[in-house]
């Protein structure tokens, strides 16, 4: 495999993405309101929750689980709220980031080289199928990964920020959102980046591709609403398992498209 042809690739997709604001917006947009904007908000807690008392703790465990609710135990009715919201609610919401930064920039790979009019100069260079494929992967996925980890650190700094007038203890770094952010993450980038190079190199337009692309968002927002439900809670064990199967499925997704994607498919599409 030819690495120097590979890392050719990325430089030109990577040059192409900084180029095009409908692709650099979301990327940049999204991280900053979950990793500044939402745990901003947790200034507001105090004051918004002045007149809390012991019954407003007790509706707050009667919600969660078992598991949860022992990690709640001994706490303030505000700090309890703190920790639910920015250790717990937002774990879930962190990976709609790997996951969305691949998926955008994995839509304007071949369907944006299609409306560029550049994807038959493509297609007809000296590289193989394989390379071509890792090349447009690796730029989707390692700008995902870099994004996500650079989002970790600023949440971090954030919500240690954000609940220091709440509480005695630093909250991050934690070890479930080292798991999320180290093992997770990355399987979720994969995720989205693998179910939209199947879409992107039959989709007709980026819009076509990113809207269809995006319903990979969809588990995520369940494991949301089944924390929100009280079904399950975001603890190691769970991030481990989640992370072994979206690995599993990356892994299945990137077979399939290895053995279906030809480019002179691609060339009769044109």
């Amino acid at each position: 495999m030819n690495w120097r042809a590979i890392q050719a690739l990325m430089r030109k997709d990577l040059k192409v993405v900084l180029q095009n604001k409908g692709v650099v917006i979301p990327i940049v947009l999204l991280p900053l309101i979950l990793f500044i904007v939402i745990p901003g908000l947790v200034l507001f807690i105090p004051s918004a929750t002045s007149s809390a008392n012991n019954n407003d703790l007790a509706q707050l465990m009667a919600m969660v689980t078992p598991g949860l609710r022992d990690q709640l135990v001994g706490l303030t009715p505000d700090q309890a709220g703190a920790v639910f919201f920015l250790v717990y609610m937002m774990a879930p919401l962190f990976l709609i980031v790997p996951l969305m930064v691949s998926n955008v920039i994995a839509a304007d790979s071949f369907v944006g080289e299609r409306e560029r009019k550049t994807l038959e100069a493509l297609l007809y260079t000296p590289t193989t199928d394989g390379e071509l494929l890792v090349g447009k992967m690796l730029s989707a996925l390692v700008p995902a990964i870099i994004v996500s980890w650079a989002g970790y650190v600023l949440y971090s700094v954030v919500a240690d920020l954000a609940s220091a007038q709440l509480m005695e203890r630093a909250l991050f770094p934690n070890p479930l959102w080292n798991v999320i952010a180290l093992w997770v993450a990355p399987a979720a980038a994969g995720l989205g980046l693998t179910s939209m190079m199947l879409v992107s190199v039959r989709a007709k337009t980026f819009q076509d591709a990113y809207q269809t692309g995006s319903l990979v968002v969809l588990p995520i927002v369940l494991l949301l609403i089944g924390q929100i439900a009280g079904v399950l809670y975001f603890n190691i064990w769970l991030a481990l398992g989640l992370g072994l199967v979206l690995w599993i499925i990356d892994a299945v997704l990137l077979f399939y498209g290895r053995q279906t994607f030809h480019r002179s498919e691609l060339i009769a599409r044109l």
